[in-house]
């Protein structure tokens, strides 16, 4: 429903627009988006330089941990190396020894098998000296079967040679003579 107004007068023809005047407000509104535009892009390439400052930073880290990685493999086994050296040294100077007896070379070679089994145990390479235990195929290799009186069948009987593991994975299965009935 339409209902009129008494103090409004129905005009059906288009009003025209005033004109406006605009003040010192209005025309720094209009320039604001201008401004606004340039703070956006002052923003986008600050962000823009942020980016490829951190996507150099991504590369160097990269980069460094590669030369890290090859550094490792290169270089992983110094200080095994280092303590096999005076295992070496050891049985160079049982060899430099003239006129020495037989017990003594013997005693000098046990030594240095002390101090081999040090060093790899040290580095967490175990021995497997499985004698008398039941036969394991994870850890031995079985080269025969025998009858054995001083062990039940299906143990290890006798050591070929030993075994070893590397912190607790095989690195050589221990060769095995295993009992039969």
């Amino acid at each position: 429903m339409n209902a009129e107004r008494p103090d409004e007068a129905v005009d059906d023809a288009p009003e025209e627009a005033p004109e406006v005047e605009l003040s010192a407000d209005a025309a720094e509104e209009t320039a604001e988006p201008e401004d606004e535009l340039a703070a956006a892009q002052a923003k986008a390439d600050e962000n823009w330089e942020r980016y490829v400052r951190a996507l150099a930073e991504v590369e160097n880290v990269r980069k460094r941990a590669s030369r890290d990685v090859e550094n490792a493999h290169k270089f992983a086994l110094e200080r095994f190396g280092k303590e096999l050296l005076a295992v070496k040294d050891t049985l160079e100077m049982g060899l430099a020894v003239e006129g020495a007896s037989v017990e003594s070379l013997l005693e000098g070679s046990n030594a240095t098998l002390k101090l081999l089994t040090s060093t790899l145990g040290r580095f967490g390479i175990e021995e497997v000296d499985p004698v008398g235990e039941p036969f394991d195929p994870e850890l031995h290799e079985a080269i025969s079967m025998q009858p054995a009186d001083k062990v039940e069948p299906g143990s290890v009987a006798t050591v070929v040679q030993k075994g070893y593991t590397l912190n607790g994975r095989l690195l050589r299965p221990a060769m095995v003579i295993v009992a039969s009935e």
